[in-house]
């Protein structure tokens, strides 16, 4: 077995998850896996579409975005996973796709508001959107320039507790500490999103969720307290 063998099949179960879970058609996404200890990262390649993938194809490059391993073009999205591992440091996996709902409420360049109960249960704030992104920005190397976008908008929150973004005028991001957990949020960000379309389309004055009910849902899941699901202790 190859060194990069067990990351690049990791890579390539996740990215198929991405269709199976309805959130890309085509070529329209991509997961990445971050193995700190051999300095590699995994990414689908670009414009392969799914039903042609197979761990072979997917790319393995170091940090600084130079091919190690694999002999296609990495995903085009490559630049903006790099500039999220170097500066949020527990991230390991990184998805992006144009899943439909997140993707409509990211064309509004709104955040998505906390309306209810489901959302709190994942994280206690809206999910964030980048800023549109300047021309000067976009006219440089843009995709680079949308790592900083998404940097930027956490210049105030945290990243491990907040771990999707909605890229103004562009799409979803999300991340976590596997790329697992990143495709998990992936599907949570987009019925989440989708959730909050319907609720916005019934009442469009609807409240964000009370701190109150945030709070409780939030940390019956998260924290030292949390009580949700089976505890390893009994």
């Amino acid at each position: 077995m190859g060194r990069y063998d067990k990351l690049k099949e990791q890579v390539y179960l996740c990215n198929m998850e991405i269709p199976r879970k309805g959130l890309a058609l085509y070529t329209w996404g991509n997961v990445s896996a971050y193995d700190p200890d051999n300095g590699a990262i995994a990414i689908k390649p670009s414009g392969v579409s799914y039903d042609e993938l197979k761990p072979s194809d997917i790319v393995v490059l170091d940090i600084d975005g130079r091919i190690i391993e694999g002999t296609m073009n990495p995903s085009s999205d490559t630049a903006t996973h790099l500039v999220l591992y170097r500066n949020f440091p527990s991230v390991r996996g990184i998805v992006h796709t144009h899943s439909t709902y997140a993707t409509a409420w990211a064309q509004t360049c709104l955040p998505l508001t906390i309306y209810g109960t489901t959302h709190a249960d994942h994280l206690a704030a809206d999910v964030p959107c980048t800023e549109v992104m300047a021309d000067e920005r976009i006219q440089g190397n843009y995709e680079e320039e949308t790592g900083n976008q998404i940097v930027d908008a956490f210049k105030n929150m945290s990243y491990s507790d907040i771990e999707m973004v909605l890229v103004a005028c562009h799409g979803p991001f999300t991340w976590g500490v596997t790329p697992e957990k990143a495709v998990y949020n992936a599907v949570v960000l987009e019925e989440l999103a989708r959730m909050a379309f319907i609720t916005h389309t019934i009442r469009p004055d609807t409240p964000a969720l009370k701190k109150s009910l945030c709070d409780k849902h939030y940390f019956r899941k998260h924290g030292k307290d949390a009580y949700y699901g089976q505890s390893s202790n009994k």
